[in-house]
């Protein structure tokens, strides 16, 4: 079992790297074309945090393993929330641009309520809710495109005239790097996936457990990195704002992507109190932390410590329902 959690580890660390090559890979590419910042962090980087993500749902959706894609989506929505935001704010509370929130917060809970619906009234996602999830997506992005092109400024704008020799190869460097992030992905996705299988036999556990916990925090820790740096730098909102705008990418984007790819029912194989853990447990716990998130950073224009420790809280207990009940 040493090797598989060896392995395990490995398959997180190339898919961290992987990431981290990717997205700095494809800001430079869209600088090059003359993309503003705004539009860059709206798109490429708000994609890249989620990409691991989306290799390991997608992965364990085309292997038929929809425990693993269905568990990996729910579980870093509840990891982020619970636990990535609840530390930032139990440790530098901070005001709340409202602005920030609004949309992706609309936009999640519009497409997590669909989400839901298609799990209770159907006990299955299947095709035609990925479509829906991936039309929600390309509105979001378009939406937040437009929005960005309207505070665009002449001096994050690349001249294109002034594109020197050095420009192209920097260019040329950037795409040979974008490939090698996304292979990393590939590859740490792969063993992360396969490891955790094995793990998950190894301990006894579900594959849904596995997921939701140890693959979800390891998927989760770009949005961990971004949020203890901008927490070092003082820029609590972002770190708050980039959170919610993964959490809206993991249902519209990488549940979308999984389920229209190799559609799957919805995991069944733990039970508590005698019901399907996903419906009492899993979906309820996603909701309400992002609702303890948000309404008071919508309503108030802040977050407080308390809710930190309340989400904090929220988190210790679902893991250990996870494992000990």
């Amino acid at each position: 079992m040493l090797i598989h959690v060896l392995l395990f580890i490995v398959g997180l660390i190339l898919l961290i790297k992987g990431g981290d090559i990717f997205v700095d890979s494809s800001v430079g590419i869209a600088r090059r074309f003359g993309l503003s910042e705004l539009i860059i962090g709206a798109t490429v980087v708000s994609l890249g945090t989620t990409l691991p993500e989306a290799f390991v749902s997608v992965g364990s959706a085309l292997g038929g393993y929809g425990e693993i894609s269905y568990g990996n989506a729910v579980g870093s929505i509840i990891c982020n929330t619970a636990l990535i935001a609840a530390l930032s704010i139990f440790i530098r509370p901070s005001e709340i641009d409202r602005k920030l929130f609004k949309i992706p917060a609309i936009f999640f809970f519009i497409s997590s309520a669909f989400y839901v619906i298609s799990a209770y009234c159907f006990g299955t996602f299947s095709r035609f809710t990925g479509f829906i999830l991936l039309l929600l997506f390309l509105i979001y992005m378009f939406f937040t495109v437009f929005k960005s092109k309207d505070s665009l400024s002449s001096d994050l704008v690349l001249k294109k005239d002034s594109v020197t020799g050095s420009e192209n190869i920097l260019l040329f460097k950037n795409i040979l790097t974008l490939v090698i992030g996304a292979v990393l992905i590939s590859l740490g996705a792969n063993l992360l996936i396969d490891n955790g299988i094995k793990l998950s036999y190894a301990l006894g556990i579900p594959e849904t457990v596995i997921a939701l916990t140890f693959i979800a925090l390891g998927t989760s820790l770009p949005e961990l990195t971004t949020a203890v740096t901008s927490l070092i730098k003082g820029h609590g909102s972002l770190s708050l704002g980039n959170i919610i705008g993964a959490n809206l990418l993991n249902i519209v984007f990488v549940s979308g992507l999984s389920v229209s790819l190799s559609p799957f029912d919805l995991p069944s194989d733990k039970l508590l109190l005698g019901m399907n853990s996903s419906l009492i447990l899993d979906m309820p716990i996603m909701i309400i932390s992002m609702l303890l998130l948000c309404i008071p950073a919508l309503m108030k224009g802040k977050v407080y410590r308390i809710q930190g420790a309340f989400l904090l809280m929220i988190y210790t207990v679902f893991c250990f329902i996870q494992f000990f009940i």
